[in-house]
């Protein structure tokens, strides 16, 4: 079976950001499969670009380990810019991406993600072309996350985009989503079946038992106890709470908090740091994910967090599963279901999303019992690997696609 992809944000494993998709498609092709994955050249959490020519809408076929071609699709580079300015790049994206899938040949299933949404109409039309099936992914609630952020408030733009979210279900010939919050969601809106492949993690990344020293003493934290953030840092993330909770534990000269990633809101929250003399609080660029076990290993707690909204209690975020790969503990500000897997693997300790008194508290208690936090990660690597490891996800999906492809 040829698979082929449309992500403009996808990510290899040698790059930051959420591997998710190379990981699938490099199992996909252990099984036999052949993939193609149309992607965007510019990356969606550093900005970062791969050199293209002006005249030439994509690149040779990048060849990543385990056989999966990559091509990229000329965009309209917006990192970080205004809204409008980010909505012609996904629409940059979903002229080129379709521009560049025409001219990928014997393909039997278009597997399309969102968000961005607009791609999805790029997997949608080349599927319908090609003869092959349309998959169509949902990793978030694409527009109600947008509406709830305050993103988009145009009241014609939400009612066209709410338009075609109900289309792209309906035109579907199976939808996927990520976290079991969003089967009723989408179902309510016209899909017609709705299968479950969560989030997780791939546990052969990462090492419990690794100390992190390297790590530890390339950035000054010998003798530290390291709460760590990996992941975005934008508008959702909601990390001036983090820095406030930073504050309230100035007084713990043992504890650290590191913020490890890049995104729009970052300068600001460098900015905000430095005015409030957080001398505990260090910021690092993202990394790829081959080099994030080693992040991981040098923390002795993990930080979760969204904004208080009830539109994110449906959300299973990628990094918490990681945190649980790498057998450390969560300090969790995430309500919902990511917080019912927390406390079924009980490998954490749950703080109010928006509370910085409850955050700064989570991360005392885990400072100040050190072997119970020890023992606490190592409950959620078990529960991950028995129940939300990469393998086990990946069989499950596998075996989407191909009953997808025989019917």
């Amino acid at each position: 079976m040829h698979i082929l992809i449309i992500h403009q944000a996808f990510a290899s494993i040698h790059e930051p950001g959420g591997t998710r998709h190379h990981e699938f498609a490099r199992l996909l092709t252990t099984r036999g499969h052949k993939v193609t994955v149309i992607a965007s050249p510019v990356s969606y959490i550093t900005g970062t670009s791969f050199r293209l020519s002006p005249f030439s809408p994509k690149m040779g076929g990048e060849q990543e380990g385990g056989g999966v071609t990559i091509l990229r699709a000329a965009v309209y580079d917006a990192h970080h810019k205004s809204f409008i300015h980010r909505v012609l790049a996904f629409f940059s994206f979903m002229l080129s991406s379709f521009w560049i899938g025409l001219g990928v040949k014997n393909v039997d299933l278009v597997w399309g993600t969102s968000p961005p949404i607009f791609q999805g109409v790029t997997a949608w039309a080349l599927a319908r072309i090609k003869g092959a099936k349309f998959l169509f992914e949902v990793r978030d609630l694409w527009p109600q996350f947008a509406i709830a952020v305050g993103v988009l408030k145009n009241p014609i733009l939400i009612v066209l985009s709410e338009w075609l979210e109900r289309f792209l279900y309906r035109g579907a010939d199976r939808v996927m989503v990520n976290s079991p919050g969003f089967l009723q969601p989408v179902s309510s809106r016209g899909a017609k079946r709705v299968d479950l492949i969560p989030n997780g993690a791939d546990p052969s990344m990462f090492d419990p038992a690794d100390s992190g020293a390297e790590f530890r003493q390339s950035n000054n934290l010998k003798d530290k106890f390291v709460a760590l953030y990996a992941g975005a840092h934008g508008m959702s993330n909601d990390l001036q709470i983090i820095l406030e909770s930073a504050s309230l534990l100035a007084d713990q000269k043992n504890i650290h908090i590191i913020l490890l990633g890049d995104g729009k809101e970052k300068p600001a929250l460098m900015a905000q740091a430095k005015e409030m003399n957080l001398s505990n609080v260090t910021f690092l660029p993202s990394v790829p994910k081959t080099e994030m076990a080693a992040a991981l290993a040098g923390a002795d707690a993990c930080i979760a967090i969204l904004k208080p909204l009830e539109e994110y209690k449906t959300t299973y975020p990628n990094k918490v599963f990681d945190y649980m790969a790498a057998g450390r503990p969560v300090a969790l500000a995430i309500d919902g279901v990511i917080r019912e897997v927390v406390e079924a693997a009980d490998c954490g300790i749950f703080a109010a999303p928006g509370n910085a008194e409850e955050i700064a508290e989570a991360i005392r208690q885990l400072a100040a019992d050190t072997e119970q936090s020890r023992a606490m990660g190592l409950k959620g690597r078990k529960y991950l690997e028995e129940n939300f490891s990469r393998a086990v996800i990946g069989g499950k999906l596998i075996k989407l696609l191909e009953e997808l492809n025989s019917n």
